[in-house]
């Protein structure tokens, strides 16, 4: 232990323990946690972006899926930008839960599939006991990243900063197992290895 506690890898290693997942080692992309639920493969890891004067590391958990429906979301928690791009006109969606509807921005290309996934009561549950939250669906990550066979997609969840709470980091990847599951209960995922390598 350091000495400011744990750890990343003390941490990650400890969650691919407890979740019967795999702590990777990579030599390009750094460390990370890759775990399994049904058929899909989930991915924990940091990257980080430079400036030039400065650069800024992001958690990030990302799980490649088949997008049936072309389905794409992005959920945050609201902020001091998020309400003033709301007076603007930014599209933020209702889901009839009047305390997310408060404390969350909401938008996608339906919504009421938007409103069908998170009428999973553990599916918000698991997002306000975040204290930072970005999720969304990407197609790909551009260039010189992967890029995704056509009808792929990821969900993909960054937030700035290195994860070391084992709590936090247990809760994202129980998230993500019932999120991909509740995709494909929608009809907006399908359950089959969607065949990429991250």
């Amino acid at each position: 232990m350091g000495l400011f506690g744990p750890s990343k890898r003390e941490v990650w290693e400890q969650l691919s323990r407890e979740i019967n997942a795999e702590y990777v080692e990579g030599f390009w992309s750094g460390s990370g946690v890759q775990a399994h639920v049904d058929n899909w493969i989930i991915v924990l890891d940091t990257y980080t972006v430079s400036n030039g004067r400065s650069s800024t590391t992001y958690t990030r958990i990302r799980a490649p899926f088949v997008n049936l429906a072309d389905f794409y979301f992005c959920i945050y928690r609201r902020g001091l930008f998020s309400d003033l791009g709301k007076l603007l006109g930014m599209q933020d969606i209702e889901i009839g839960y009047p305390e997310f509807d408060e404390d969350f921005i909401l938008k996608g290309n339906d919504e009421e599939k938007v409103r069908q996934l998170l009428s999973d009561e553990k599916i918000r549950h698991l997002i306000e006991g975040q204290p930072r939250f970005h999720l969304e669906v990407k197609d790909d990550e551009g260039f010189f990243k992967n890029h995704f066979p056509e009808g792929v997609d990821e969900l993909y969840f960054r937030v700035p900063g290195v994860i070391r709470d084992i709590d936090l980091l247990k809760e994202l990847y129980e998230l993500f197992a019932e999120a991909l599951r509740q995709l494909c209960e929608i009809g907006a995922a399908g359950s089959g290895n969607p065949q990429v390598d991250l």
